[in-house]
């Protein structure tokens, strides 16, 4: 190989791994803003805000605020929602009550829903541009078989997933990235699959008032009570009845 043959490979080398570089600092990027937001929210401790002694200290002019801002203040409401949930914090139930108690249970539920679906949709694309083709390099055939089986019946699953409260919000935001789900299969399931919990805390919250003025506390966990649980997850299995159509079609075929 001659001098001039060898530089050129050489500077062809180095044009790639600077490519290549380029390519994982725009794929880790999004993600990596994601977890500085998270690791700053601590640092600094603004999670003592999302709490109901906050809410209680400042509910009057709270309410006041919701009152005088309109519109401005369903946009506001939204974005902070999406906020913390795309940065994965552990505030989107509070989040939901004080909707419901600065906006009404209906409107409180409406704004939730947008705000946590569009947070959720954020993570959900920043992790599967920085995460989805190691994890897939990484199982290999495994992956595969897992991705062909979720595709199948993605919506049913992801319904499933979102109506079933045990299941942590952000560990449904996380798994379908890595399995290739469509983003509008995405969007819809969640904006329709957290509707029930949804309603149930901006429920909550709407009657928040008159329990903060009384000096009492509200029960965050009252979606575990029987009477809210029983029905969503009545929904969750009802939302799985196509996969178990479908499975039962295939062995009868079969």
């Amino acid at each position: 190989m001659s001098e001039q043959s060898a530089r050129n490979v050489e500077q062809m080398s180095g044009l790639m791994r600077r490519a290549w570089l380029r390519l994982r600092v725009a794929q880790i990027l999004p993600i990596a803003l994601l977890a500085a937001g998270f690791a700053l929210f601590f640092f600094f401790d603004f999670d003592r805000y999302l709490s109901l002694d906050v809410l209680r200290d400042n509910r009057l002019a709270l309410t006041t605020w919701a009152a005088s801002t309109g519109v401005s203040g369903w946009a506001t409401f939204v974005g902070a929602y999406a906020l913390v949930v795309a940065l994965s914090l552990p505030g989107a139930t509070m989040m939901t009550v004080v909707g419901g108690f600065l906006f009404g249970p209906l409107v409180g539920t409406v704004l939730s829903v947008v705000g946590a679906t569009t947070g959720a949709t954020a993570i959900f694309l920043a992790a599967r541009h920085a995460f989805a083709d190691y994890f897939r390099a990484k199982l290999g055939p495994a992956v595969c078989r897992m991705e062909a089986e979720f595709h199948e019946n993605a919506l049913s699953y992801l319904m499933f997933l979102r109506l079933m409260p045990v299941f942590p919000f952000w560990i449904v935001n996380l798994v379908p990235a890595l399995l290739g789900v469509r983003v509008g299969i995405y969007i819809l399931a969640t904006a329709v699959g957290i509707v029930p919990g949804t309603a149930v805390y901006a429920f909550l919250g709407d009657g928040l008032g008159s329990v903060l003025e009384s000096g009492g506390d509200i029960d965050l966990q009252a979606v575990y009570q029987p009477r809210f649980l029983l029905p969503i997850l009545g929904l969750g299995v009802l939302a799985l009845v196509p996969v178990i159509y479908r499975k039962c079609r295939r062995g009868t075929a079969e």
